[in-house]
């Protein structure tokens, strides 16, 4: 009855053929001269997702999270995981082969620092590292009297022999009825910042600031609508898009021709070196233009201008047409999300369900919408203790039943042409203990006060938030992630450079869209989030003495009244969550049929003190 389009739950690769790549890797760095190697978890434009062709890190580790870095020397070898990938890295690799460390504190500089020999030479290849990464791994060479030395062609590209090609998917126009905005308006927009930067050009070295600023769409990632693409927008002058023409069918190509030369990937490093050559001022972006760029630009003689992409910000503060759009997405994603809970809640208690099951029933009834380009990242479907793997992703071999007296946890999204979409929601089965209902409560009151903060405008994520952890804290407990992250229109599901964590040091605007995820994890025990996506607005408060701005909740699901202890809100954060259900049945059930539509009364039926 279901199945999964969009998503494959194949097992990571044995570890003999991964242990035999380690030291293939070895013999290749031997013959280059190399202590040792550098391995990011990166294509050339820092994608969260990467095509096939650039899963290296996987390939030789079977580390297949989405952020991670490893450094293989001589006799030993470590990879890099955050808070999200402990659990699932342990499980992954080599424990033998590999140590599992720590990539934010401390950072993989210090391990380097630590273990590197005087005379040592690391190899880095320049192309996947960006300018910040480099100089930090340079430094920490230095610290050790090592060296850090770049590479020209990728050792683990030399023992890959199976190597998948580069993608060609097509390119597809996207359309003003959803852009809101033209190229020319863009442009004009951009060409204003590149003055302030006070640069001649300006390298779009993200394929998403590409794709925004020519309103173009691809499929060369999974689950983000790319297509990998570089561009120079000139102060003065006609901008020019390097891209393979292989993706362009007629349409797409006119499309791009009416606002801009395009050209081969190849002749971008050319056309980079001819503008350095007359001592040209080029901006970079910090976060995703690679080093190889800014060294290139350099030793043709230009001014490589370090910093923020402006378009960035740009593309965060979304438009009416955007934000209208996202909202009809939300709707549509609602109702199929509605069908989705209803049958989980009908068909669980029987424990037959699985994981999987859960993951190709989500997909399908999306895929029902009839509007469904992809889904938004790999669906997180975790019961018991894979729910505590932050980002757990089921495979046949992990695939757990979902038993009475579960917790399931389902994280997941969808890429519609008018908007993307993020969401999670924490289901019992069967009668939750006492635990799970406290530490469900803290959280929903922690995704509350988000939901409801009024601040000034300008305030970072930063400042807010402490208030999603301040009831666990009380607890003694915390989660290892970020509250939130922003979401594209159509275009990548995590997008800055805005953030609510405690490193969100960008100032939130209307306009932009922000997850609110609060979590708790037991460690092999169950886990627990509530995601809903916030529209910044302007708040209006009376008197107020400066601009003030809230959130508006784009989501439409319920949240699982079970594993509410209603003695521990206040009558404040009870109304909000009677209000925001009422709000859910009014908008989502006319578009349901009546047994969805039954289920969905009872699942936001008003709760009392």
């Amino acid at each position: 009855m279901f199945e999964a389009h969009f998503q494959t739950f194949e097992e990571p690769e044995a570890g003999v053929a991964l242990a035999a790549r380690l030291a293939a890797l070895r013999e290749e760095l031997a013959r280059r001269k190399l202590t040792g190697f550098v391995i990011p978890r990166a294509d050339q434009q820092q994608n969260e997702y990467v095509p096939p062709s650039e899963e290296r890190l996987a390939w030789l580790t079977g580390f297949t999270g989405s952020a991670g870095f490893a450094v293989v020397l001589t006799r030993e070898a470590a990879l890099f995981v955050d808070g999200r990938y402990t659990l699932q890295a342990a499980k992954q690799v080599d424990a033998k082969a590999w140590a599992v460390e720590s990539l934010i504190d401390p950072p993989p500089e210090s391990w380097v620092s630590a273990h590197l020999k005087a005379g040592d030479r690391l190899g880095f290849d320049p192309w996947l590292h960006t300018f910040a990464a480099a100089e930090r791994l340079s430094a920490a060479c230095a610290k050790a009297g090592a060296e850090l030395v770049p590479v020209d062609g990728n050792p683990v590209d030399a023992i890959w022999q199976d190597r998948p090609q580069p993608p060609l998917a097509p390119v597809a126009v996207h359309s003003l009825q959803h852009a809101g905005v033209t190229e020319a308006e863009k442009l004009t927009q951009i060409r204003d910042e590149i003055a302030k930067l006070g640069a001649d050009a300006l390298v779009l070295s993200d394929s998403h600031a590409v794709a925004w600023t020519f309103n173009i769409r691809g499929a060369d990632v999974a689950h983000t609508p790319l297509p990998l693409s570089y561009a120079l927008v000139p102060k003065d002058g006609r901008p020019t898009i390097f891209i393979d023409h292989r993706k362009l069918s007629n349409l797409s190509r006119d499309h791009l021709e009416q606002s801009a030369d395009v050209r081969e990937p190849d002749a971008m490093a050319p056309t980079l070196m001819a503008l350095a050559k007359s001592g040209a001022a080029i901006a970079l972006d910090n976060a995703t233009a690679a080093e190889a760029l800014s060294r290139l630009i350099a030793g043709a003689g230009g001014k490589p201008v370090r910093g923020s992409d402006p378009i960035a910000l740009l593309k965060a503060v979304k438009n009416a047409t955007e934000i209208k759009g996202t909202k009809t997405a939300h709707l549509r994603d609602a109702v199929a999300l509605a069908r989705f809970l209803a049958w989980v809640d009908r068909e669980a208690p029987s424990g037959k369900l699985t994981e999987i099951d859960a993951v190709e029933a989500l997909e399908t009834f999306r895929r029902d919408t009839g509007a469904l380009k992809d889904v938004s990242f790999p669906t997180i479907s975790g019961t018991g203790p894979n729910g505590a793997i932050v980002h757990y992703r089921v495979t046949r071999k992990s695939n757990r039943r979902i038993a009475p007296g579960d917790l399931l946890l389902i994280d997941s999204g969808a890429q519609y042409e008018d908007g993307t979409t993020d969401v999670t929601r924490t289901m019992a089965v069967g009668e939750p203990t006492g635990e799970m209902r406290d530490r469900f409560t803290r959280v929903l009151r922690g995704h509350i006060a988000i939901a409801r903060a009024v601040f000034p405008d300008g305030t970072t994520g930063a400042q807010l938030d402490t208030l999603a952890r301040q009831y666990l804290w009380a607890a003694g407990v915390d989660f290892e992630h970020g509250t939130g992250h922003g979401v594209g229109s159509y275009l990548s599901v995590h997008e800055g450079p805005a953030r609510i964590s405690k490193l969100g040091t960008t100032p939130l605007k209307r306009g932009m869209i922000l997850s609110n995820e609060p979590g708790y994890y037991k460690t092999d025990g169950f886990g627990i989030r509530i995601e809903n996506l916030e529209l910044v607005v302007e708040a209006s408060i009376q008197g107020a003495e400066k601009p003030m701005n809230a959130f508006e909740t784009l989501t439409l699901a319920p949240i699982d009244r079970r594993l509410i202890d209603v003695t521990m809100l206040s009558n404040d954060e009870l109304a909000w969550l009677n209000a925001y259900h009422a709000r859910v049945r009014a908008e989502v059930r006319p578009a349901l049929d009546e047994a969805t539509g039954a289920w969905l009364d009872q699942a936001t039926a008003e709760l009392k003190a």
